[in-house]
């Protein structure tokens, strides 16, 4: 028998609108704090609000995904008989996974027939959401849920993310560096590349100017992506949509790939990891669907 279900994902996941509403996916929103004021990702406020009030000198903070979001959304979908995959963001940068997983737990108390696969995906970004769009492509197709879980679990461990930053204050604001680091390291105009690895946040090498960030990075990718064919290949900026598409053709120049999603990095990573920051998303490895 195959089983259909309902892909939920998280704000900290990006993905274009209109994937988004081709697959019908529901999003669970972070909260977002701008002057002590709570919003809700996607809902009262969308990434566009975000980056122009960092562009105007606020700071914002981000809140996971509320229990009482969770729990309103589980309620719904054990009360109607509706089969679940939730792809959480990375439990080594958020404590969303386990809210999930502490309140599904709570609603299959009252609905024990609630059928709810909670996944931590140890990604973030567009990387998230290529394993998101994948699995609702095999729903459409009509793949088992089995097949399906198997896919996604492949894709978040062989997601790979190649991401660079423009400027360090907002990881200095946010305690990722110190303030000295962050000065000198603007100065020098150093940039930083950084990957995923096991979910957390990693320096890969410091690059001294955008040419030479932008080389290395198609040199890792290079090393890692394999020239696996027909895999879509998931680029997000945060606010500098011309760098997305040089990047893109630079991909084009050298590699085999010519399916991409383009998308700006949500507001979730985005207030971290500061505006004109990019990255690149792809597949180490051939999966097997």
């Amino acid at each position: 028998m195959i089983l259909l279900f309902k892909i939920i994902i998280d704000s900290a996941c990006d993905l274009p609108k209109k994937i988004i509403e081709k697959f019908d996916i529901d999003i669970l929103p972070f909260k977002i704090y701008i002057d002590n004021r709570e919003y809700k990702d996607g809902i009262n406020i969308n990434t566009k609000d975000v980056y122009k009030s960092m562009r105007n000198g606020k700071f914002p903070r981000t809140a996971q995904v509320s229990p009482t979001t969770f729990n309103k959304t589980f309620t719904n979908y054990a009360r109607k008989g509706t089969s679940c995959l939730y792809i959480a963001f990375s439990s080594q940068l958020s404590g969303t996974f386990q809210t999930g997983i502490m309140v599904a737990k709570k609603v299959k108390k009252q609905f024990p027939d609630f059928d709810i696969n909670i996944i931590d995906s140890k990604c973030g970004s567009t990387a998230i959401g290529l394993a998101a769009k994948k699995a609702a492509e095999m729903i459409e197709s009509g793949h088992s849920k089995t097949d399906i879980i198997e896919t996604v679990k492949f894709y978040t461990q062989h997601l790979e993310h190649i991401f660079t930053l423009d400027n360090l204050k907002y990881l200095q604001h946010g305690g990722r560096i110190n303030k000295t680091k962050a000065f000198i390291g603007n100065i020098l105009n150093i940039k930083p590349i950084l990957n995923l690895q096991n979910g957390k946040i990693c320096l890969l090498k410091k690059v001294r100017g955008k040419k030479r960030v932008l080389d290395n990075i198609m040199k890792i990718m290079a090393t890692r992506s394999k020239n696996i064919p027909g895999q879509t290949i998931g680029i997000s900026h945060a606010d500098d949509k011309e760098l997305a598409l040089k990047i893109k053709e630079m991909i084009k120049e050298k590699f085999e790939y010519n399916d991409f999603i383009i998308n700006l990095v949500g507001s979730v990573l985005g207030v971290h990891l500061g505006i004109g920051g990019v990255g690149i998303f792809f597949l180490n490895k051939k999966p097997s669907n």
